[in-house]
C-alpha cells in the first residue's frame, strides 16, 4: 500500500509503499476512502505524543470500507462503510465495561498507539466494541471530519459541558474543534461566543451560528469582553486550541458554577499551564477534560446529522492527495487553514 511514513520526529514524512496490514482476530483491515489532517497528528510528529513508536504512519480520523476480516468479528462483514472513534475501548477493562470506551486502559489509537490512516488500509482493532456504520448518502469526507475533531466537541459541549438552550458557551480558537463546538451550540440553542485571532475564522464562526466575535488582538482585557458580552461570563467555555493563554482565559471568563472543558491538547512544553485556582475556588468551576467519543454514543450525534440540526460538511476546507499530505501536516502549526483538511486521493 501507498502510506506517508515517517521514521525520525520532526523530519519531513514520504510516501512509501509499505506492506499491506492483516486483521487482528478481533479486528478488521479498512480501505480508506477519506481522512482528515489534524493538529494531534503535528503534535504525534513532532514527537510530543509518548504512545508512538518510529516509524510511524500517521492519521486518525477515517471513512472507508471493510476490505478484510478477523475470525471473531461478529458485528460487520467485508463492504461496510465505517468509521471509527479515534480512541477505541478494549471492550473488557473497568473503562470500558462502564461505557468509559473514551478513556480505555488499553486503548487502541490508530494513528498513535497503532499505524494510523495516511494510507490506502489501515488495521483497526476491537472491531465489535468501536466500529460504527455509517449512515446511506453519507459520504466518506463527511464520515472523516467526525473521527476526532467533530465527535470530541459533541462529547465536549454536550457530555462534559452539558450545554443547555439559552445557556453563554465561549469558544477559544476557530479551528476544526473550536467551529465543531460553535456550530454544537447553536445547534443546542445557546448563544455563542466566537474567540480567535484570525478575522476569516471569525467570519466563518459567524456563519456557523456565533452570536459574538471577538478578535482577541483587538480587545485590551479578552476576558472582560467575554464577561461583558454574556452579562457576568459564560456558562461553559472551551478551549479548542490547547495553549497556556486560552486555557487561563477560558477558565477566568466562566460565570460562577460555570463549566470549563478542555479539548485543546496540553503537550511539550504547553502540558502544565497556569491555572486560577483561586476562582474555580470561589466561583465553584468545574475544570473537564475531553478525549474522544465513545462508539456507542455517535447514534445521538448521527441522528442529528440526519436531521439537519448539525451540517459538518460545512466544516471541511482542502480535499488534498496523499501526495499533498507531508507538507499539510508538517504546516499545521501555522493554523493557516480554515475548517478540516481531507485527503481523498491516496493514488
Amino acid at each position: 500500500m501507498r502510506a506517508l511514513f515517517y521514521e525520525r520526529f520532526g523530519e519531513i514524512p514520504q510516501v512509501s509503499i509499505l506492506p499491506d496490514p492483516t486483521p487482528s482476530p478481533s479486528g478488521v483491515v479498512v480501505a480508506v476512502k477519506a481522512t482528515g489532517l489534524c493538529r494531534s497528528d503535528w503534535h504525534g510528529w513532532m514527537g510530543h505524543d509518548p504512545d508512538i513508536r518510529l516509524p510511524h504512519v500517521p492519521g486518525h480520523e477515517l471513512a472507508g470500507t471493510i476490505a478484510a476480516i478477523g475470525r471473531d468479528v461478529r458485528r460487520f462483514k467485508i463492504g461496510d462503510r465505517v468509521t471509527v472513534p479515534f480512541v477505541s475501548g478494549c471492550g473488557h477493562c473497568h473503562e470500558c465495561r462502564s461505557g468509559n470506551q473514551q478513556v480505555c486502559e488499553e486503548q487502541f489509537q490508530p494513528g498513535f498507539t497503532h499505524w494510523g490512516s495516511f494510507a490506502e488500509y489501515v488495521a483497526i482493532d476491537y472491531a465489535d466494541q468501536n466500529l460504527v456504520h455509517l449512515p446511506d448518502g453519507m459520504t466518506y469526507e463527511t464520515a472523516a471530519s467526525l473521527g476526532c475533531r467533530f465527535a470530541t466537541s459533541f462529547r465536549a459541549v454536550v457530555d462534559q459541558g452539558r450545554l443547555k438552550g439559552g445557556e453563554w458557551l465561549a469558544v477559544h480558537g476557530c479551528g476544526g474543534v473550536g467551529l465543531s463546538a460553535i456550530m454544537i451550540g447553536h445547534a443546542l440553542g445557546a448563544n455563542v461566543v466566537a474567540i480567535d485571532i484570525a478575522e476569516d475564522k471569525l467570519a466563518l464562526a459567524r456563519q456557523l451560528g456565533a452570536t459574538v466575535a471577538i478578535n482577541s488582538r483587538e480587545v485590551p482585557d479578552l476576558v472582560e469582553a467575554v464577561r461583558e458580552a454574556t452579562g457576568g461570563g459564560a456558562h461553559v467555555s472551551v478551549d479548542a486550541l490547547g495553549h497556556p493563554q486560552t486555557c487561563f482565559h477560558s477558565i477566568s471568563n466562566l460565570r460562577r458554577r460555570g463549566r470549563h472543558v478542555q479539548v485543546g491538547l496540553m503537550l511539550g512544553e504547553h502540558a502544565t499551564p497556569a491555572i486560577p485556582m483561586a476562582r474555580v475556588i470561589g466561583h465553584e468551576l468545574e475544570i473537564y477534560g475531553s478525549h474522544g467519543m465513545q462508539a456507542w454514543r455517535y447514534d445521538a450525534m448521527l441522528e442529528m446529522i440526519q436531521s439537519g440540526k448539525l451540517a459538518p460538511q460545512k466544516l471541511i476546507g482542502r480535499r488534498i492527495s496523499l501526495d499533498d499530505a507531508a507538507r499539510a501536516l508538517t504546516e499545521m502549526d501555522s493554523f493557516k487553514d480554515s475548517g478540516i483538511s481531507i485527503i481523498d486521493r491516496f493514488v
